[in-house]
């Protein structure tokens, strides 16, 4: 994975602003359902936060797919590389 610290730091208060959590519970194994705040509703305040943040649009086949902050991650890896500048 070649995402910069930047980019992470972006994505733990994209966490911290959608699930209303402090940035201290956001961890690389923090996973869908495992905490409380993220259900499926904020799981699409969530997605929302992420493609707004981000400037991206996630296809809905692969929202279910982020179900962790390490695959969101990854996937911002891919995705974050193939945008033009």
């Amino acid at each position: 994975m070649s995402i910069d610290q930047n980019t992470k730091k972006e994505l733990i208060a994209v966490f911290e602003r959608a699930l209303s959590i402090d940035k201290s519970r956001v961890t690389p194994h923090l996973g869908y359902k495992e905490i409380p705040e993220w259900d499926s509703i904020s799981h699409m305040i969530l997605i929302n936060e992420i493609e707004t943040t981000f400037e991206i649009s996630i296809p809905s086949d692969q929202m279910v797919e982020m179900n962790s902050f390490s695959n969101i991650l990854l996937f911002l890896d891919k995705n974050l590389l193939k945008k033009p500048s």
